[in-house]
């Protein structure tokens, strides 16, 4: 099976991972035909075993190499397909719009906290088959209301997102 591997927390806080390196662990891992799309921590690979077995030893994989915790969420090229395809928002050049990728439930929580915030003229979230999409104006991503929700440490390890358009790029790549 194909799959894409969403790492989270790649190039920031001082945590520099190059891609390169990244799919040199992949490969070691037993992972075939690994490849990355873009520098943000998407690896594409092929493994005859499910997701739920890969995630873990990834992990475990990541963090011996770079010294710390990594964690990631692995996701078929069928679940990324819909993923983009169940996006209830309208593409629109003046908007980004923001996919999370987390465990199964985990959209309920976030839905839950952004009805607590004051969102910002044309900030929206809607869930949709299991997966939080946000639309939020560009240029205010990081100063929108539910941006403030998501640097909070209890919820940060639970989830990464990634904007359609990236998602787009790697079903693209799939």
């Amino acid at each position: 099976m194909i799959y894409c591997a969403f790492l989270r927390g790649v190039n920031v806080n001082g945590r520099a991972m190059k891609m390169a390196e990244v799919c040199e662990v992949f490969r070691a891992a037993g992972m075939e035909r690994v490849s990355s799309v873009l520098a943000t921590g998407n690896i594409l690979f092929q493994s005859a075993l499910p997701a739920a077995e890969l995630r873990g030893g990834l992990e475990r994989a990541m963090s011996a190499r770079y010294s710390c915790g990594v964690s990631m969420f692995v996701k078929s090229a069928e679940e990324i397909k819909a993923i983009l395809e169940g996006s209830p928002f309208e593409r629109n050049t003046d908007l980004h719009v923001y996919a999370f990728i987390s465990e199964r439930g985990f959209e309920k929580t976030l839905a839950e906290e952004f009805a607590q915030i004051t969102p910002a003229a044309r900030e929206a979230a809607a869930v949709q088959d299991g997966t939080f999409y946000w639309q939020v104006p560009k240029g205010l991503t990081l100063d929108a209301g539910f941006s403030k929700i998501l640097g909070r440490k209890e919820l940060k390890e639970e989830f990464t997102s990634r904007n359609l358009n990236t998602i787009q790029k790697i079903q693209d790549k799939m």
